[in-house]
């Protein structure tokens, strides 16, 4: 990792001559060094509450040689975890494809009021997102948002409360609704930093209730019909890891009722929620292939521009099948 020599701090409403500055920096050379595939910390000040807010950039190793606009790919760390997460795979995908990588830090892992889905961890993204768009040279009709597990559950809440923000995004094994999840992990570990994210447990007041409820993608997606969202989960998730596929099921079918078109039915989940989860009577798009997911499909949906995939596999993400999904989109 290198850091940049000049610490680097715009908010998305920075003025034109200082974006500019840091452009001819980043982009050309000039002042401070960003190499190319190389991790770099750039600081960017929060718009709400003026701190700096520390965000990884990986520009991919041609961006240098051309002026050509790149998409950019927005990941999002997972739910104990911070800025220091790594995901190989998907940052070498991305420089594969020549794509912009940003992975901000969004106030860190789970456990304090100001981190999950938070207004102050909403705006983080949205101003790192902003700040690549005035500051690099991206390509806005492709601009992407990913992440697994907790970066699943901030996915689902950024795509369906910003719509406008992103061409598609693709969430893994993400968390839709707290309150639910908060049941199943009381006394977990889980439990504990939800507890302390929310000012306590769910139930014990109206007004912490309104924390669980306002930090949950439920929320929104039932009022989003026209995002571009695939929703992902392992079958096994809930049995062998922290997240039950009902998350996404029910992420899905809130987009589905705005779109008045038909969900995962009740049998249909109690089937795939079973260890065996398998269903009496797939439907021909259930038994799919896709060569870059490489696993097989338990069940397929589509609702508006959404899609749902219950694969074999089980707390994970699959970064070549949500690259894939990802660079099918374009505004």
């Amino acid at each position: 990792m290198r850091q940049a020599n000049s610490r680097i701090w715009f908010p998305y409403w920075a003025q034109y001559w200082s974006q500019m500055v840091v452009f001819c920096c980043l982009c050309i050379g000039i002042g401070c060094n960003v190499n190319a595939s190389e991790r770099t910390l750039v600081k960017i000040k929060s718009s709400a509450d003026d701190t700096d807010q520390p965000c990884y950039l990986i520009l991919p190793a041609n961006y240098k040689s051309d002026n050509v606009k790149r998409p950019l790919l927005v990941s999002l760390h997972s739910w104990s975890a911070d800025l220091n997460q790594r995901n190989e795979s998907l940052e070498k995908l991305a420089d594969e494809k020549g794509w912009i990588y940003l992975f901000p830090n969004f106030r860190g892992a789970n456990r304090t009021p100001q981190a999950c889905g938070s207004e102050l961890a909403q705006t983080d993204i949205l101003d790192a997102t902003a700040w690549a768009k005035s500051n690099l040279r991206v390509d806005t009709s492709r601009v992407y948002l990913t992440g697994v597990s907790g970066g699943g559950h901030m996915t689902m809440l950024m795509a369906s409360r910003y719509p406008e923000q992103w061409t598609a995004a693709s969430a893994w094994v993400g968390i839709s609704d707290l309150a639910l999840w908060y049941k199943k992990h009381a006394d977990t570990r889980y439990g504990e930093m939800m507890r302390k994210v929310c000012g306590g447990a769910y139930g014990d007041s109206i007004k912490i209730n309104k924390e669980y409820i306002k930090r949950s993608p439920k929320l929104y997606l039932k009022k989003s019909p026209n995002i571009v969202l695939d929703i992902a989960a392992g079958i096994h998730d809930g049995h062998t890891g922290s997240v039950p596929i009902t998350h996404s099921i029910f992420a899905f079918n809130a987009i589905a009722r705005a779109n008045k078109q038909p969900g995962v039915s009740d049998n249909e989940i109690k089937l795939l929620s079973e260890p065996t989860g398998r269903l009496d009577e797939p439907l021909k798009s259930d038994q799919a292939t896709d060569k870059s997911l490489g696993r097989e499909i338990h069940l397929r949906r589509y609702a508006g521009n959404s899609r749902l995939t219950i694969f074999e596999g089980g707390h994970e993400g699959i970064s070549t099948a949500a690259i894939s999904w990802l660079e099918k989109h374009k505004k």
